[in-house]
């Protein structure tokens, strides 16, 4: 579905975020963070926690997930040289990565990666470099992921993580392999996570009628625009599936439509980038910001996103720039909680 033309620059989604918001780590339990509600129609602004949001749905509300699992796709070479972002696996031992620094990266030169335990290594060459910046890497031999890789945490996260460490400040025990990671993933590929579902534990979620979709999410979400222009922004293609049975989901028996809830952008791109709900299995561009008009989606969950990023763009599409850009200032001003670990959004 295209999206008008806007006269939006990407500078009209930036504002000012104190670093300490960001948030380094999950809350202590999934379902503890707090919660922000936006009341479209009323203009106003509620300050709850997650555990009510069952009292801010209907009760034949349908939420609609992304299911795509997180992959452990971040790698180190042995000789701590060179980091790699698997994005994806284009044939047998073929993967196509981002590199840092990139010298280190030209055709031909050759890396080992260790195993997170020490007790095994593989080698890969670099086949060539992509016009947009990529490598594809092949590799020599098995390379299990869950046994090389770390999960791809946002730089954001690991940048606040070593701002806190350097003030020798006590750190929680976190395990990022099971924290950043829904509790409902099933499909992996993703290099991030679809981090509005992060909040939800398995007896939450049992309290709604639910559905899955999937999309794997990678650039395309959340590569930094660095355009003057919203519509001069390119988006990376994703891959996503639609299930049998989501359309009949939706329909009440007298015919008319259920109110759908997209957890999270990832969620709300899928609905939004077909004509119908029919099952489909393909690949989007879609890049929703003002004043595209939503077709699906009913209402939005979602977490604080970056100042000029695709998401917040997509979520001011939604509830209206001003308004969102006014929820968040006060987000500021009452200490939520940041970005893929923070705090969560309920637009009605």
């Amino acid at each position: 579905m295209p999206t008008p033309r806007s006269s939006l620059l990407t500078d009209d989604f930036a504002f000012e975020l104190p670093p300490e918001l960001i948030a380094a780590w999950p809350a202590p339990e999934r379902a503890a963070s707090r919660l922000m509600v936006l009341d479209r129609a009323a203009q106003s602004i509620t300050h709850a926690h997650f555990t009510d949001l069952p009292s801010f749905l209907q009760p034949d509300d349908l939420l609609v997930l992304n299911d795509s699992r997180v992959i452990p796709a971040s790698l180190e070479t042995e000789d701590g040289a060179l980091s790699l972002l698997l994005l994806k696996e284009t044939s047998p031992g073929h993967w196509l990565t981002l590199v840092k620094p990139a010298k280190r990266a030209m055709p031909g030169m050759r890396h080992r990666f260790r195993s997170l335990d020490g007790t095994r290594t593989v080698e890969a060459e670099v086949l060539k470099t992509l016009e947009s910046g990529e490598r594809v890497f092949r590799f020599f031999g098995e390379l299990p992921l869950d046994a090389y890789g770390e999960m791809p945490l946002p730089p954001y996260i690991l940048k606040r993580r070593e701002a806190l460490k350097k003030e020798a400040r006590a750190l929680p025990d976190i395990d990022d392999r099971v924290r950043y990671q829904t509790v409902y993933a099933r499909e992996a590929g993703s290099v991030a996570a679809p981090t509005a579902g992060l909040h939800f534990t398995p007896e939450l979620l049992a309290r709604f009628d639910h559905a899955f979709v999937t999309l794997h999410v990678g650039l395309g979400t959340f590569r930094p625009v660095k355009t003057e222009r919203l519509e001069d922004h390119i988006m990376h293609r994703e891959e996503f599936e639609i299930p049998a049975g989501l359309a009949e989901r939706v329909k009440r028996p007298d015919g008319t439509k259920r109110r759908i809830v997209a957890v999270g952008t990832t969620s709300a791109r899928v609905l939004e980038s077909v004509e119908s709900l029919r099952p489909r299995r393909g690949e989007t561009q879609i890049f929703i910001h003002p004043p595209y008009q939503f077709h699906h989606v009913g209402a939005l969950l979602t977490n604080f996103h970056l100042p000029k990023s695709t998401l917040l763009m997509l979520v001011s599409a939604f509830a209206g720039r001003e308004f969102v850009l006014a929820a968040y200032r006060e987000a500021v001003e009452k200490q939520y909680r940041f970005f893929s670990y923070g705090d969560a959004m309920l637009i009605l």
